[in-house]
């Protein structure tokens, strides 16, 4: 038994690399992104385990950005240097540079001792490491991660990508289920691309997965924030959180609301061996770009940021995020409250 029995997780949103980002980074042949997480850094690096989606293949030179990524090494270094523990790959960009690109992403991940979920090699693969079990605090954490498409990209056998599909999603709660871990949670490419709400669809099928077992549900994909929800268990006294989208965690797409997103706390308790949420709460943060802050490159900023020394430029658009950000959460959200990055 630990003398610690709490366990604090920490989600983050869309981790991207388009191509003015890559070149931004550029200095010389190399890619220096050094800076890129400096001020969400300590966040980061405190939570026990921090989680991403990786929206981006490691498939090597060329380095390019949309529609087919392919991020420089130097970015994934810098989000282990951050300290993220664990990635999701499965999603509509993972087989962007097809068979190689997915298995370099891998061999990638392994050689720096990330943890992974969601792609894998092979189905001999997949059945040894999934669902992802992440231990620490004497906690055992269930990950599982689906997308819903490729991009309409073929997964080249043997390759394995986890793609949202009851029947399977079910076995796999099961399984992880025998497993006897202290929470299952379910990480979800899914919803409807620059729309800050989800669809009846990704509700009902976030509702089933709880009813089928598992405990947190956490949504990437739309590029903007959606709603979350901690409610309530109707049956337990358990609480549930469901996240629909965490938006964008830096890109350089220019679309209302996908200069930034949230990142979302979670600590769990053991009661009498029993996990329940202890507390829950989000920050949001946003990406400040070479063109409104004076070429000095892509920053991620947490909203305490707004009251330091900015450019005009860097604060009149990241005060425009703030403030349609909390517009939509405070109307939307239910069961959680903002918290600020000290």
């Amino acid at each position: 038994m630990y003398a610690q029995q709490t366990i604090t997780l920490l989600f983050a949103g869309d981790l991207m690399q388009h191509g003015p980002q890559i070149k931004a980074a550029e200095i010389k042949g190399a890619y220096d992104y050094s800076s890129y997480f400096h001020a969400l850094k300590g966040e980061i690096s405190k939570a026990d385990i921090a989680v991403a989606n990786l929206e981006v293949t490691l498939g090597g030179k060329p380095y390019v950005g949309y529609p087919r990524f392919s991020a420089p090494d130097g970015f994934i270094y810098a989000v282990k240097q951050a300290g993220f523990d664990v990635l999701l790959t499965a999603n509509n960009h993972c087989m962007d540079r097809g068979q190689k690109g997915l298995e370099r992403t891998i061999r990638m991940l392994d050689s720096l001792h990330l943890k992974h979920v969601g792609t894998y090699k092979n189905k001999t693969e997949r059945l040894k490491h999934y669902p992802l079990m992440v231990e620490k605090n004497g906690f055992k954490i269930a990950f599982l991660n689906y997308t819903y498409d490729t991009n309409g990209l073929p997964v080249i056998s043997p390759n394995v990508v986890n793609i949202i599909d009851k029947e399977q999603i079910k076995k796999d709660i099961l399984a992880a289920r025998c497993l006897r871990p202290d929470v299952i949670i379910a990480c979800m490419h899914w919803g409807i691309e620059y729309q800050t709400l989800p669809r009846q669809t990704e509700k009902e099928l976030a509702e089933w997965m709880v009813h089928m077992g598992v405990d947190h549900v956490i949504g990437s994909h739309p590029h903007v924030l959606q709603p979350i929800e901690a409610h309530e268990d109707s049956i337990t006294p358990e609480r549930h959180l469901i996240v629909y989208s965490l938006g964008n965690f830096g890109s350089n797409m220019s679309k209302p609301d996908t200069d930034g997103g949230a990142m979302v706390k979670l600590t769990l308790k053991k009661v009498f061996d029993h996990t329940l949420m202890q507390d829950c709460g989000y920050t949001f943060i946003w990406t400040s770009r070479p063109h409104i802050n004076g070429e000095k490159g892509y920053l991620l900023y947490p909203s305490t940021y707004i009251n330091k020394e900015l450019e005009k430029e860097e604060h009149n658009y990241f005060n425009t995020f703030l403030n349609r950000a909390r517009t939509l959460y405070k109307r939307y959200n239910k069961g959680i409250e903002e918290y600020t990055v000290n």
